[in-house]
């Protein structure tokens, strides 16, 4: 039966790729978002600068593996067996939890998602071997319990710390360089630079060198007891360095972000691999103990050998640091994460990606009733001057960049100089959560919150903190379930499970490919966005607007379809989609809106002044459009979810022949936007008056009916709403396509 668990070892090792590759997705967060928000480079070359820093620092590391092999559990107190169990629990849970956060683009720790797997997956265990045991053993001689709550202790610390600092930092960052940092740089951004260098060098030393293979116990001796020489040496160095680069034309900011990237890469690599491959390495290493000692019994064979220190194998190295840099390159839930971390912290209001909730609210009106109470407090002349240091008007920022890069920098130094430090006090930061909180308190520092985004930034920010203890949560109950299904279900249940982990990632990664990418939709507008000369701008604006006519024309006629078909045909799941699809329709019309506005603001003065009517006329009449589809759709899926009558035949009849003529008015609208055919949308709109008139008349004949006849009154009333709503539909887009041709 030896077989058997060799077959488990090696689906531990395929679950290791799956893992590397969801984890590396997940934490590229902490890495890459400095420099691909500042824009300092392209992405590409960000992501040779990150890859190379992970591939080194995986292929240096000794792997970290103690924490998997005896961190959590004492490993003389369980069988071969047991582990095995423990182990397949954990890497299942693993590939799921970290895929499902990954694929929501939240970003989440993947030491904390290890620890609590162990945690679960040992407790349950250790609860079958306490409950079966006369020896009086509790769970303090099963499980390493102080390791967890250090971990817990390190989270809650890291987070109000990261964020403080974070934002003192930035705030003195900003006051001494201002928006227009290329003025005045001439001595300060030598002495920033190396400053900025040399925490990061500090930084590679203490937490990113210091479990890498070269370094022996006699290198860290020495880099320990001449720790403020080097120093005082590479401040010296950096200085003068980072001095010359700025009087050769050289963009020092640009440098440091790039050094800082490639750093917490390494670092990354180095410290967290275990996180990945961790807990299969410890599996095989179980079971070469188990072979050498001849296989026997898997149940009495006890694994001490585990609480020996792990020397992990160069060819796993290399073969995790390919899989981490393929990961990285080409992973699209990579890149979605770190949009996540980016958006809640760019400058501008952008598109918000969260929406509002009751304690953010709170947050918010706190925040302002001390905000206004310092104010108030503060001599005038300071306020001046400091509104004068954070003025927004000169800001110098790359095309497209969600923040410039000052504050890129400063992401970097502080969560660097944060990690090293707690790494000096050995507690166990996780680089995700300093580099996420770092990131929100220099946007806040930066005056990148105003009162119409802050509310939406701080449920985002909540969301993510609540998404990392909520991995805690449900990594334990998951990794605890599983391990108990596999003990008592044996071998064919373990089986199962694994290969279920695997189906579920595979089908998880297909319909993510599947989602269609909205950021290139929205080229466009960034290329309006790019033109400097105000005049250029109009002819692109109006595209720009007839190519969002279009498709909203589009969805308008889909929608209407679906929703009347599923009323007569009684459908009620094609209703609640609708009823969803609308609903979430609501903050892109919203975000559209901002949008042009920001492109009209850019147009020139004197023509968006005599336009800028008709613009916000007829996008107001876009959204009693949208109005009058909900007005739809929310009581003809009550009315079918409720099982209510349907609509009589002859009555349906009537109606979809007038709804078809609608929807290929809408449908020859749309064509029309697109092609900006102004005397063909005047005729469409001649058309919808003809139906509005059609509709009309329906209504009449209802009215008639219901007075005369003994027609089910639910029924009447809910097909009065329909004609009712869709005459509307045709009054808004016969005054929609005139106020947009007026645009023009």
């Amino acid at each position: 039966m030896d077989w058997i668990y060799l077959g488990f070892v090696i689906f531990l090792f395929i679950l290791a790729v799956s893992d590397l590759w969801v984890g590396v997705s997940n934490d590229a967060v902490n890495f890459l978002n400095s420099a691909i928000g500042a824009k300092v480079a392209r992405f590409r070359t960000i992501i040779i600068v990150a890859a190379t820093g992970v591939f080194l620092g995986a292929i240096m590391s000794n792997g970290m593996m103690d924490i998997a092999r005896h961190g959590i559990f004492r490993p003389e107190q369980f069988a071969f067996k047991e582990l095995m169990y423990i182990f397949l629990a954990v890497m299942v849970t693993d590939i799921i939890l970290l895929d499902v956060f990954n694929s929501l683009g939240m970003p989440t720790s993947t030491t904390v998602s290890m620890v609590f797997e162990l945690l679960g997956a040992t407790f349950a265990l250790s609860m079958i071997k306490i409950a079966g045991d006369d020896t009086g053993l509790g769970f303090a001689d099963y499980m390493n319990t102080e390791k967890a709550l250090s971990v817990i202790m390190a989270i809650f610390v890291s987070v109000a710390i990261a964020f403080v600092c974070g934002t003192l930092i930035q705030y003195i960052a900003r006051i001494i360089f201002t928006f227009n940092f290329n003025k005045g740089l001439k001595w300060k951004i030598g002495i920033f630079g190396g400053i900025a260098t040399t925490s990061i060098i500090y930084f590679m030393l203490f937490k990113g060198a210091k479990d890498l293979s070269f370094m022996t116990p006699e290198v860290k001796t020495w880099i320990a007891d001449n720790t403020w020489m080097l120093l005082g040496g590479c401040l010296v160095f950096f200085t003068v360095l980072m001095q010359i680069l700025h009087f050769l034309k050289v963009n020092v900011f640009k440098v440091i972000v790039l050094i800082g990237t490639f750093a917490l890469a390494t670092a990354f690599a180095g410290n967290d691999l275990v996180n990945f491959i961790g807990v299969p390495l410890a599996g095989f290493s179980s079971y070469q103990d188990y072979m050498a000692a001849g296989g026997g019994n898997p149940d009495s064979h006890m694994m001490g050998v585990l609480n020996e220190s792990a020397s992990t194998p160069l060819v796993f190295l290399v073969a995790a640091g390919v899989v981490m840099v393929i990961a990285l390159a080409t992973s699209k839930k990579a890149h979605n994460v770190t949009k996540t971390e980016i958006n809640l912290a760019r400058q501008d209001e952008g598109d918000e990606m969260f929406g509002s909730s009751k304690v953010a609210r709170s947050i918010v009106r706190w925040s302002n009733s001390t905000a206004n109470f310092i104010i108030a407090a503060t001599p005038d002349k300071v306020k001046s001057w400091i509104d004068r240091r954070f003025d927004k008007s000169t800001i110098e920022i790359e095309d497209n960049a969600a923040y410039d890069v000052v504050r890129a920098s400063v992401n970097l130094v502080v969560a660097s100089l944060l990690i090293a430090l707690g790494t000096s006090l050995k507690l166990p930061l996780s680089t995700t959560y300093v580099t996420f909180m770092v990131a929100m308190g220099t946007s806040l520092a930066d005056r990148a919150w105003s009162r119409e985004s802050a509310v939406f930034r701080i449920t985002g920010v909540l969301s993510v903190i609540g998404g990392w203890f909520l991995t805690a949560a449900i990594a334990f109950i998951s990794a605890f379930v599983i391990a108990l299904l596999m003990y008592f279900g044996g071998t064919v249940v373990t089986v199962i499970i694994v290969i279920a982990g695997l189906a579920v990632l595979i089908h998880s990664n297909i319909k993510y490919k599947e989602k269609p990418d909205t950021a290139k939709g929205d080229q466009a507008f960034q290329d309006i966005l790019k033109i400097s000369d105000s005049k250029k701008v109009w002819e692109p604006f109006l595209n720009y607007v007839a190519s969002n006519d279009k498709t909203f024309l589009d969805g308008v006629s889909a929608q209407y379809t679906a929703v009347t078909d599923g009323l007569m045909q009684e459908n009620v799941k094609v209703l609640k989609r609708s009823m969803n699809d609308l609903k979430a329709y609501k903050t892109t019309l919203k975000n559209l809106r901002k949008k042009e506005t920001v492109c009209l603001r850019m147009a020139d003065a004197e023509t968006a002044l005599v336009k800028s009517a008709w613009f916000h006329t007829a996008f107001n009449y876009m959204e009693q459009i949208y109005y009058s589809l909900r007005r739809i759709c929310e009581p003809a899926y009550e009315h079918v979810d409720n099982n209510f009558s349907p609509i009589p035949e002859e009555y349906c009849n009537t109606f979809i022949t007038v709804r078809d003529e609608l929807v290929a008015a809408t449908r020859r609208l749309a064509k029309h936007f697109k092609d900006r055919d102004y005397e063909a949308m005047r005729a469409e709109e001649e058309t919808l008056a003809s139906l509005q008139k059609k509709f009309s008349d329906l209504r009449k004949a209802l009215m008639v009916d219901i007075q005369e006849k003994n027609v089910n009154l639910t029924v009447a009333y809910l097909y009065l709403n329909l004609i009712q709503e869709s005459e509307q539909l045709c009054i808004s887009m016969k005054h929609y396509a005139r106020a947009s041709r007026k645009l023009a």
